[in-house]
This record gives structure tokens, C-alpha cells and sequence, in this order.
């Protein structure tokens, strides 16, 4: 029994164990876990260490501290309370690092809205979400003001620049209504809801994955420590902050006093030169960052004596680009999680035998999605039927299933959804998966993605990582095409390097002959530009529609 399970019927006070006698909560004891308190503490320890560069600004602790609770504040004095949406449209500034803490503190509820998506989408997510406020930066003001047509009722604009929106008041005179010591509500309950985000949905409409305070707080820990932040760390914005909340790491940076720097625009140049100014020690990226990076003419590479830690979502990154970024003095990380998951959910964990391995052994190992972070329960791998863990061989696929207090308390308004995503006590990820040996997790596909010839299964990021050696590809996506003979074949949509010839489709062909299984070879190949999501992630669904054209 614990202190919120109602009393045995019959029982009374005497009848309690010792444990659960005189040992109730109180405010000395328990306070709701919030990553706000991150920010309070560190605003108290290092107020003077410097938490924001942005450009030519520098934020120190005290000032953010500041700077956040007279936002909440000024956000309270225009009638904002708990749980009501405040939604921002921003690039990776000071200011969105600022919302991070700022809504929460007020008890409210934060939406980062996806700065890449069309009007429409942008008002489906006002309306859906019931946002109260916008807070949208200058660069955005078009978007916002468009979006804003769309929708109907009353919403206050605040605009960081000069947005061109009529009525919208200036983010800076928000602040300055408020109070600088305003003593902030906080969250009631730790389980009270903290952040919305929108999932960039293939079908239908968005769905919105709601956080909540100890999910954002645990989150905040189990990234530092994996990451491996200290207070000397200094964290280069690469990721957008509207994702998943840059995959938790405003509130991870603060919870470890490290300093954050703001890029409004992922250019190779400018994060070279990023890096070498300000001693960057840590950056996240989709691979399609990396791959920017990597391929960066000598024009842009700046020289840093420092290694860089870089932490990779998404698709596994190919053993080309891990070389590569190794070779210009980062340490790739792969990460695996996704929106439901407060971004991160797992992390492939480098173990010291590896050193010992042939290089392609050792990145075919780093490509793994690996085991949980600290902070989160459980991921296991499960048989899609019997929801019972596959063996351990390496062999046997199943779905990656997560459990824990970092997954999402599920989807705003949509309780079928939910439902669906989190039957049986577990988030069905629809990701294909094996489990080793060792514990590690390893993506084969995403349940759609299989392609399935003359009875053969054909993992698409095999097939890609084999084409992504080639020297003259960048980008490579491997989709399911009809094959009158074999049911299905896979159809090879490559993006080649900036300035590289592309080779012929029987170079290519001959290529994979040579590198795997001849069942699982490219039957066809298309050259150009791989359309993305916002997210930079290849939309396969569009590239299987074009190859069942071809």
C-alpha cells in the first residue's frame, strides 16, 4: 500500500506498518520533480557562468533565471494560467531557450511549432492545441501571419523582431511587465502536463504528444549523463529546438550548468566556425547533418583542436559518414527515440573491445540503436503477435517496444491513437528490430519499410548502407517497387555528392553485387534529390508512390 491507496477496509492507524507510519509527505520531503528547478538551482550555483550565446549576446545564469520569471510573470499579468498553450514559432534562439522554462514555470503548457510546415498545418496545431498565445519570431512573421489567417478566435501574437503582425506585442516589453522575482507556481502535480509537440504526420492530421514535468526532468538527467555534460560543456544548437523539444536538451544543458550555443541556420561554415570560436564539445544532428558536415568543401572547414561529441537520431548513420566525421575530429553517437519518447530513448554504448575490431565490424556496431538510457524503464524487443521479448541472437526480429517515465502521456484528444500507441503497457515504436546478445537493440526497418521479393525479406538500411560506400553517393533510400516475378524488388533512389558524377545504373548494380546477397541488389535505380520532412528525415512514402510509377 502506499500513501495514496485507500485504507484496508477495517483497518486503522495502528494497523500500518512502521514504514507507513509518521512517514507521510510534506514539503520537505517531496516536491513535483520540474526542469524548472534545474534552471533555479543553477541561476543559485553558477549565476555568473554563461548559459546562452546567441550570436552577439551572452546570457549568463542570472540573467536567463531572470529573464524567464519575468516572462512567466508578464505572461500571468495577460490573464495566461495553468495549462492554457503558449504556442512559439522561432528559430534556434535565446528566446526559445527561454520558453523552455518560462511557460512551464507559470504551470502552462508550451507547443515549439515546426518552423518548415505550411499555414495550414501551422493553424491546425493553434486550433488543436488551443494555443492562448504566440509567441513568433521576426523571420516567421509571414508564416505566422498566414497561419493566423486560417484560424478563428481571439489569440495574443508576441513578437520577437519586428513580425509585421497588427496588435503583436514586442517580446521585450512582455519582460519588462514582469516581475523579476515573480515567485512561480510551478506544476501542481509532476504528472501536470508541460509541452505539446506535433508530429509531422504522412497521413491524416498531426498528432500531438503531450509531456509531462517529471518526464521532462528525467529526460534532462538521462541526457546529460549519457551525453556526458559537465559545466565545462559547451552544446552547438544543430538540432531544431521545435523537435521534441531539441530532443530534450534545453533543460539537459541547464541541468548540467553547461553553456548553449544558438545557429539559426544549419550551415557547414558556420558550424565549423562555431566550433572552433567556442570550444563546442557537443552538437545532435539527423543524419542529414551529419552528412552536410561531412561533406563540407575545405572552404568551410575551420581546424579545432578539441574532439567533438555528436549525437545522431534518426536512420543509423552509414560507416562512410562515421569515418568520415571521425577522420574530421568528431565522435559519433547514435541515438534512437523518437517525439513519444521525449526525443533519446536509447544509446549505443561503445564498449572497449571494439577498438580491437576492423573498422567496418566496429561501425556496424556504433550503428546499433543499442540499450535504455538511465532514465528510461525498459526497451525491449517483441514479438508483434504474442507481445512476448525475442531471443536474444541477433537474428530474430520484433518490434522495439519502450516502458517508462520518459514516453508520452499520450496524444492530445486523440484517445484511439493512444490507445493504439501504448497497448499492453508498452510504446509500440513500429520499428523491425533484432536484440544481441549484449543487450543492444538493432534496427532491420520499419514495419512498412520491409521489402518482401520472391519470399525474402530485404532490409532497406542494409541495402542503403551498402550504397552509401559508393564514393559518389550522398544520400541513399531503398524502397519496395511491384515486380511482376517477385511480388516486390527494391527500387534505389540516390542523391549523389556535391560535384560527383553519377555513376551508371550498371556500375551501381555491379557495385552491391559485390558487397551482398544478389536477391536484395537494386533492381532499379533513380538519380536527383531525395524529398525530406521538415525534420530533414527522407519521406519514403513519397518515394514509394514515384517507384510504383516507374
Amino acid at each position: 500500500m502506499t500513501e495514496t491507496d485507500p485504507p484496508r477496509a477495517g483497518a486503522h492507524e495502528s494497523d500500518r506498518h512502521p514504514f507507513e507510519t509518521g512517514l507521510d509527505r510534506n514539503p520537505a520531503n517531496y516536491v513535483p520533480l520540474t526542469p524548472v528547478s534545474l534552471l533555479a538551482r543553477a541561476a543559485a550555483s553558477v549565476g555568473g557562468r554563461v548559459a546562452i550565446i546567441d550570436g552577439a549576446r551572452r546570457l549568463t545564469y542570472a540573467d536567463l533565471y531572470t529573464r524567464c520569471r519575468r516572462l512567466a510573470s508578464g505572461l500571468a499579468r495577460r490573464g495566461i494560467g495553468r495549462l492554457d498553450t503558449v504556442a512559439i514559432l522561432a528559430p534556434n534562439v535565446a528566446e526559445m531557450i527561454e520558453a523552455h522554462f518560462a511557460v512551464p514555470m507559470l504551470g502552462a503548457v508550451l507547443n515549439p511549432l515546426n518552423t518548415r510546415l505550411d499555414p495550414a498545418t501551422i493553424a491546425f496545431s493553434l486550433d488543436h492545441g488551443g494555443a492562448r498565445v504566440l509567441i513568433v519570431e521576426a523571420e516567421y512573421g509571414a508564416l505566422a501571419a498566414r497561419a493566423l489567417a486560417d484560424r478563428a478566435g481571439p489569440i495574443l501574437v508576441v513578437e520577437i523582431g519586428t513580425s509585421g503582425i497588427a496588435g503583436a506585442v514586442p517580446y521585450e516589453t512582455l519582460l519588462a511587465e514582469g516581475d523579476p522575482a515573480y515567485a512561480w507556481p510551478g506544476p501542481a502535480d509532476e504528472w501536470q502536463s508541460l509541452c505539446l509537440l506535433y508530429t509531422s504526420g504522412t497521413t491524416g492530421d498531426p498528432k500531438g504528444a503531450v509531456y509531462s514535468h517529471r518526464g521532462a526532468y528525467l529526460q534532462a538527467l538521462g541526457n546529460a549523463v549519457t551525453f556526458g555534460f559537465t559545466a565545462e560543456s559547451a552544446y552547438l544548437w544543430t538540432l531544431p529546438m521545435f523537435h521534441c523539444s531539441g530532443w530534450s536538451y534545453p533543460w539537459a544543458s541547464v541541468a548540467a550548468c553547461a553553456t548553449q550555443i544558438c545557429l539559426r541556420k544549419v550551415e557547414p561554415a558556420a558550424i565549423f566556425a562555431l566550433i572552433a570560436e567556442h570550444g563546442v564539445t557537443h552538437l545532435c544532428g539527423a543524419p542529414i547533418v551529419l552528412s552536410m558536415i561531412a561533406h563540407a568543401p575545405a572552404s568551410d572547414r575551420v581546424p579545432f583542436r578539441q574532439r567533438v561529441r555528436c549525437a545522431v537520431g534518426g536512420a543509423a548513420p552509414s560507416s562512410t559518414i562515421i569515418r568520415t566525421m571521425e577522420d574530421l575530429g568528431f565522435q559519433v553517437t547514435h541515438l534512437y527515440g523518437a517525439t513519444e519518447s521525449y526525443g533519446p530513448a536509447t544509446v549505443c554504448l561503445e564498449q572497449p573491445d571494439w577498438a580491437d575490431l576492423p573498422d567496418d565490424d566496429r561501425y556496424a556496431r556504433m550503428a546499433r540503436q543499442g540499450v535504455a538510457l538511465a532514465t528510461l524503464e525498459a526497451a525491449i524487443v517483441a514479438d508483434p503477435d504474442t507481445d512476448q521479448p525475442v531471443l536474444q541472437d541477433g537474428l530474430t526480429v520484433g518490434e522495439i517496444c519502450l516502458r517508462g517515465n520518459t514516453v508520452m502521456k499520450g496524444y492530445l484528444g486523440n484517445p484511439d491513437a493512444t490507445a493504439r500507441a501504448l497497448a499492453g503497457g508498452w510504446y509500440r515504436t513500429g520499428d523491425l528490430a533484432v536484440w544481441h546478445p549484449d543487450g543492444s537493440v538493432e534496427i532491420k526497418d520499419r514495419a512498412k519499410d520491409i521489402i518482401i521479393s520472391g519470399g525474402e525479406n530485404i532490409s532497406s538500411l542494409e541495402v542503403e548502407e551498402v550504397l552509401m560506400r559508393h564514393p559518389a553517393v550522398m544520400l541513399a533510400a531503398v524502397v519496395a517497387r511491384p515486380d511482376a516475378t517477385w511480388g516486390e524488388s527494391p527500387c534505389a533512389f540516390l542523391e549523389m555528392k556535391p560535384g560527383a558524377t553519377a555513376p551508371t545504373d550498371r556500375e551501381l548494380i555491379d557495385f552491391c553485387r559485390e558487397r551482398m546477397a544478389r536477391f536484395k541488389v537494386p533492381k532499379t535505380v533513380v538519380f536527383g534529390p531525395l524529398p525530406k520532412t521538415s525534420t530533414g528525415k527522407i519521406q519514403k512514402f513519397v518515394l514509394r508512390e514515384q517507384a510504383r510509377a516507374l
